[in-house]
């Protein structure tokens, strides 16, 4: 039986590419999203219809629990999972520190921060070999930004990816000997809609100058970095990043 993968914010961009080209590499791909369910299941059609398996959830990451009831769901209905993406997140309009609102940033660091950990935890209780599990992959999706810093952009953004580089560094060590591998790419400018979220639609266009390969990346070459590392291929890889950032 192919194994099981939960990508979530599956439904655009970046976890869509994963989920297609995870389940074309044999993994039965469970997509996850928050509020666009058309999308999302015209992800899991596309995989269907290329004769992979997929199924979709409903759940918010901000919520845990939505992201308990997501579990459970698969649990009862697709089996035990052996990969997770860690995909979803969000960017804000741009602004400086001085305009941001405790709102904007608390949602920053619930959807890209603890909605990572909680996933992961419940990922882990499954997948652990201390816990009965068959052990697993784990895969994180930070940013170049962590690196960058955001400054006069999305500091908030920015900060919340250097925690998940914190975390993926940390538990990678934490879960090594649990048959656990945790890794994480950094996607830098990718073409993807999440800059018309953030209020900048040509955003990816208009920083090509600051890109060493003049161009900005697409989310198929993004989804390829993760889908190598969530596979086989990369077994003795953890504690691991690969910047998919065209040089930046």
């Amino acid at each position: 039986m192919n194994p099981i993968v939960i990508v979530t914010g599956a439904s655009r961009g970046i976890g869509a590419a994963t989920a297609v080209l995870a389940a074309r590499k044999g993994w039965r791909v469970v997509v996850n999203y928050a509020e666009n369910k058309v999308a999302a299941e015209s992800v899991a059609k596309k995989i269907q219809d290329a004769g992979g398996q997929a199924m979709v959830v409903q759940a918010d990451v901000a919520d845990e629990e939505q992201i308990l009831r997501m579990f459970k769901e698969v649990d009862t209905h697709f089996g035990p999972i052996a990969g997770l993406v860690n995909n979803a997140g969000v960017v804000d309009v741009t602004a400086t520190l001085q305009e941001m609102s405790w709102e904007r940033i608390e949602r920053m660091f619930r959807i890209n921060v603890f909605g990572t950990f909680i996933a992961t935890r419940e990922a882990l209780l499954r997948m652990s070999t201390k816990r009965g599990g068959q052990g697993g992959s784990i895969v994180n999706v930070s940013s170049v930004a962590a690196r960058i810093g955001g400054g006069g952009q999305y500091i908030d953004y920015a900060a919340s990816k250097g925690a998940i580089d914190t975390f993926t560094l940390g538990l990678s060590k934490e879960v090594a000997a649990e048959g656990v591998r945790v890794n994480a790419v950094r996607p830098g400018i990718i073409d993807t809609d999440i800059h018309a979220s953030g209020g900048l639609p040509t955003r990816a266009k208009d920083l090509t100058p600051l890109i060493p390969m003049q161009r900005p990346g697409h989310a198929d070459e993004v989804a390829q970095a993760i889908v190598w590392l969530l596979g086989k291929d990369s077994s003795y890889a953890t504690g691991s990043f690969i910047d998919v950032a065209g040089g930046r």
